[in-house]
């Protein structure tokens, strides 16, 4: 990354990037952070559930100014395309350069938020920069729960204002964002046999863009899951389809990109299923022709199994899943903004506990309306059968009246590139919101560099962007 600028900021992105630090497995990059901050010769310390604050003292002059909190979490989103061979927990990411963009090679890039961490990083270690008092935080397991904002003590944290480092739109202010929870499902099932003479393939769905379930729910971007399962109901109904075996998605803040599933039907129907396949192939290809372009569809004939899911589960659990909603609900009525949406996350079929197990996460800037959601999503779950568990969540962040950093923000983004910044709510998660539960007197606003299909192995960092993010951190540190 020798010749990528702002070099302090590539630099400390590449020492990031070299640190696994899988959600809930963040241990190696606390050590690193607090490593980094003590041969500083910085306050360096990190709290009961792993968050780490670095502080760093006011250059001269400054020292009557506010603290300042800079903010991101340490932890990334580990996802890679199938044919990949890559692990998480011991690999460092492998980057490169293409054109405008960084990327890597396979896999998610981790600049969600390993940029933010970066920037940090590279004000900690800065000596020709101005700005008051400085609290450096990095918080843990903000992709799978926010457990580390959730965890964090009303006491670790003492600045008057808040830069969170953790949004992917350079030339965005984020004012607010979006409250969220989860809806966990269980079909418990049992074995039977599969009837002589049946034909059994697996359906593969690849190739979708994917994104994160938030950011992106609005990018009209396919969901393996729900496509796969629009074909398994048409065939089940045609044919008495039958699983066998369902492995769709992953994380539960992630568009699935890839769903397989093997499945059995009657042996005289088999070249009826191919062609119906193709042919709904070929109407989904149309459907989404702009957002997925290398969006495919594989069927293999594979070995009968011995037994099947029994023909009542199958029904009902093929039936919800066609009925669930999945995608927005609603638009907000004040701002082009979507204000509640549901993305069916995953579907995964468990042989030796005899459940099916499906993760889907729900997400408003209301939070009557995020409860509705995940009551809909329950109840069509309900009335088929299914054990629903519904977590408490996490809250939204409203936005501040009278924000003195917001305008301090924008004043600063104007002077140094001539036009007017964007200032808006993100239907995403923030840490921002929990923080204005336990600091209720904090000013907070949100920014970053460009970053393109985030929660995803195309995910992408647009390089020119991080110069001006960092010039315009720099000033908002110089003049707050």
């Amino acid at each position: 990354m020798n010749k990528l600028v702002p070099q302090s900021v590539f630099d400390c992105f590449a020492q990031v990037n070299a640190v696994p630090r899988p959600s809930k497995k963040e241990e190696r990059m606390i050590a690193f952070l607090l490593d980094f901050g003590k041969k500083l010769g910085l306050e360096s310390k990190r709290d009961e559930v792993g968050n780490v604050i670095i502080r760093k003292p006011a250059t001269k002059g400054k020292e009557a100014c506010p603290t300042v909190i800079l903010q991101s979490h340490m932890d990334m989103v580990c996802e890679k395309n199938a044919d990949v061979q890559f692990d998480f927990e011991r690999d460092a990411i492998q980057t490169y350069v293409d054109g405008d963009w960084l990327k890597a090679k396979g896999t998610t890039l981790g600049a969600d938020d390993g940029i933010g961490i970066a920037m940090e990083m590279a004000v900690l270690q800065a000596t020709d920069i101005e700005h008051g008092p400085l609290e450096c935080v990095f918080t843990r397991d903000e992709e799978t729960g926010l457990s580390g904002a959730e965890g964090m003590g009303s006491d670790f944290m003492t600045g008057s204002y808040l830069i969170n480092l953790d949004s992917e739109d350079e030339g965005e202010i984020f004012i607010s964002c979006a409250g969220g929870c989860r809806t966990n499902v269980t079909f418990s099932y049992t074995d039977e046999p599969t009837p002589a003479g049946s034909f059994a393939v697996e359906l593969k769905v690849k190739g979708l863009t994917g994104g994160h379930s938030g950011d992106d729910i609005d990018k009209k971007r396919a969901n393996a899951n729900k496509l796969l399962v629009r074909f398994m109901y048409i065939a089940m109904k045609k044919y008495g389809l039958r699983i066998a075996d369902i492995q769709t998605g992953g994380l539960h803040n992630a568009i699935p990109r890839e769903a397989s599933a093997v499945v059995v039907v009657p042996a005289e129907h088999k070249e009826s299923l191919r062609v119906d396949w193709n042919i709904f192939a070929a109407d989904v290809e149309q459907e989404f022709y702009v957002t997925e372009k290398t969006m495919r569809f594989e069927m293999q004939s594979v070995e009968v199994p011995a037994t099947l899911v029994d023909l009542d589960t199958n029904n009902r659990l093929i039936t919800a899943l066609q009925a669930v909603h999945n995608g927005i609900l609603s638009m907000s009525q004040d701002i082009e903004l979507v204000e509640t949406s549901s993305n069916l996350a995953s579907i995964h079929k468990y042989a030796d506990k005899h459940e099916i197990v499906i993760a889907s996460s729900q997400r408003s800037s209301l939070l009557s309306a995020r409860n509705n959601m995940s009551n809909t999503i329950g109840a069509c779950f309900e009335l088929a059968g299914a054990k629903v568990d519904t977590g408490e969540g996490y809250p939204g962040w409203a936005p501040k009246a009278d924000s003195h950093l917001l305008k301090v923000a924008v004043e600063q983004y104007k002077a140094l590139f001539g036009k007017e910044p964007l200032v808006r709510g993100i239907h995403a998660g923030l840490e921002c919101g929990l923080f204005s539960e336990k600091y209720p007197h904090l000013d907070m606003v949100s920014f970053g560099p460009t970053l393109r299909g985030v929660h995803s192995p195309d995910e992408k960092l647009l390089i020119p962007t991080v110069d001006k993010v960092w010039r315009h951190l720099l000033a908002v540190l110089k003049t707050i």
